[in-house]
């Protein structure tokens, strides 16, 4: 596990997220800029102190299910994810659910169409016109 990798990691990934990218008020005063670590514990369902410690590079070993919830309330790509998931010590795995892009041959099939076109998928919806 590199703690100090992963508590970086960390920050630089709260710090990137505004409020309103994760449906929260602003709020009148905020001195630090992004979430706050009480709100990216609350995203992540995890005690705002675990988080912290994480954050500092104190904590212990995550654990998969704290580490998928991260991904989630950071708002992690899929390569992000497996660059958590590596920084903890463990192996990524495939990510939850449905890709979250529309993959590169979907896209080179919708981009020849004289038409706009709309990629889907069953459970979750991925737009792309032309």
């Amino acid at each position: 596990m590199d703690r100090d990798g992963l508590a970086e990691f960390l920050r630089v990934r709260r710090e990137a997220l505004q409020p309103a990218d994760v449906g929260l008020p602003a709020g009148l005063r905020r001195r630090t800029p992004g979430l706050r670590r009480e709100e990216v514990a609350s995203l992540a369902t995890m005690s705002t102190d675990y988080y912290t410690r994480l954050e500092q590079g104190r904590g212990p070993r995550p654990s998969r299910p704290v580490l998928t919830g991260l991904a989630r309330a950071l708002r992690l790509s899929d390569e992000e994810r497996d660059h958590l998931f590596r920084l903890a010590g463990e192996q990524p795995g495939p990510p939850p659910g449905p890709p979250a892009e529309v993959r590169s041959g979907v896209l080179r099939m919708l981009a020849r169409l004289d038409v706009p076109g709309w990629a889907r998928s069953p459970t979750r919806r991925s737009g792309c016109s032309t």
